[in-house]
């Protein structure tokens, strides 16, 4: 019988979330501008964001396997926490010093590598730590903690240039000074919030039984590839129907974060030149509107652990999934600023919901003894609809939508609407 804990201390441990989110908010907000400030054009965006979701297909089922059979002073889950964000804070560092497009890439590479080393283990840590009574305010306290992380990571940008710094000022990749220091900011974070979880937050000392499963399937390179395919058979029928929920949900995600700044960009100031002043202003609007979003899902995401509770994941999280899906195609006809601002609650409820509700349904219907490869196969619902999104967008982009940016966010409302119907087919496990 696990022990019930206190609100301070599940607070506590997902403080680590804290900085992997962070790192995650300044990619999507920045890597598309950075993308144009060395010189790419706006078809080929959705191939040089391929980093994000491969690392996660491969890396996030392969440590998640690796986790659950992980004996360490440090515990199972705890390595993996300290060696991504050290590879993290690294990735941050560099990326805004890149040369060219290939160097851009390649870093977005490794830092989406050490944000998938910490992330899967992460979620198996919180999934180990709490009973399932308490797994609402567990998941949903780490949705808290995303929006609140990348609340400001979509924000540091304009609150750079509202104390002083020049938005206009540049380093000599052309790539804007307020830029370069959020991510400076982002690799104190990443480091700093993952120690605070390891020093205040350990994990617990394994059963009996789950000591022995362990000594009878030890850690090794071909038990990882049996484990993760034999886990793929044996898949619970809920995980199974979320995966359709998952394609439609995530592709449209990420065809908000690719295409918004430039989105914004063409219906104020009817340019995607990243060379003009009004690009660079657009770039600072869209992550205001990020923020913002977050800042909502931030709210949102105590008040759905009261709802999620009463009416069950599945509906809570249909019902999110609608208001995003409206709110999306109401940004991509916004032709002012202010107009632009109002969906974002929509999109907010969507995103508390998105980080939360899924990981309730998931985490209610996986043995607890392969938590870990199973969280690290869930990223792969994730992650595919991603890399269907990167290969299928170019083939669209000039045709079906016009070469428009506005239409992708038009798109990514229908999916999400799509997501919805969906989500409220599932069959899961306590809602």
């Amino acid at each position: 019988m696990k022990k019930k804990l206190s609100l301070f201390q599940i607070i506590n441990m997902n403080v680590g979330f804290f900085g992997i989110q962070y790192s995650f908010g300044l990619q999507q907000s920045n890597m598309s501008p950075i993308y144009k400030y060395l010189g790419a054009d706006e078809a080929s965006l959705p191939l040089l964001w391929l980093a994000g979701p491969m690392t996660g297909l491969l890396v996030q089922p392969i440590i998640g396997a690796m986790s659950d059979k992980t004996f360490s002073p440090l515990g199972r889950r705890t390595p993996y926490f300290l060696i991504g964000a050290v590879l993290c804070s690294v990735g941050l560092l560099v990326m805004p010093y890149s040369s060219a497009l290939w160097m851009a890439a390649g870093t977005l590479w490794i830092l989406d590598a050490a944000n998938n080393v910490t992330m899967e283990p992460y979620r198996a840590f919180v999934s180990d730590k709490l009973a399932e009574e308490q797994r609402h305010l567990g998941f949903l306290t780490q949705s808290a903690f995303t929006g609140f992380a990348q609340t400001l990571s979509y924000l540091t940008p304009s609150l750079l240039f509202w104390v002083g710094m020049n938005k206009d000022a540049v380093n000599d990749r052309g790539i804007p000074n307020v830029v370069v220091t959020a991510f400076f900011i982002g690799a104190f974070f990443s480091i700093f919030s993952i120690l605070w979880t390891v020093l205040t937050s350990k994990e617990d000392p394994l059963t009996e039984d789950e000591a022995a499963y362990m000594r009878a399937n030890p850690l090794r390179v071909r038990g990882i590839f049996e484990d993760i395919f034999g886990a793929i058979r044996e898949m619970p029928d809920t995980m199974r129907r979320m995966g359709w929920m998952s394609l439609f949900q995530w592709y449209g995600m990420f065809c908000y974060w690719m295409y918004i700044a430039l989105s914004v960009s063409q219906s104020l100031f009817h340019t995607t030149d990243s060379k003009t002043p009004a690009f660079k202003d657009a770039g600072l609007i869209a992550g205001q509107m990020g923020a913002l979003y977050n800042f909502i899902a931030f709210g949102m995401a105590f008040a759905l652990i009261h709802f999620s509770k009463r009416f069950g994941p599945k509906l809570v999280h249909s019902i999110c999934l609608i208001a995003a899906g409206v709110s999306m195609v109401a940004i991509s006809f916004a032709t002012d600023k202010i107009l632009l601002f109002a969906p974002m609650f929509g999109i907010g409820l969507a995103w508390a919901s998105i980080m939360g509700n899924p990981y309730v349904m998931l985490a209610n219907c996986i043995p607890p003894e392969r938590t870990g490869v199973y969280m690290g196969i869930f990223n792969m619902f994730i992650v595919i609809p991603m890399i269907i999104a990167i290969f299928t967008l170019p083939l669209i982009y000039d045709n079906l939508l016009a070469g428009n940016p506005q239409n992708v966010i038009r798109l990514a409302g229908v999916l999400l609407l799509a997501a919805a119907v969906v989500t409220s087919r599932i069959k899961a496990a306590n809602g």
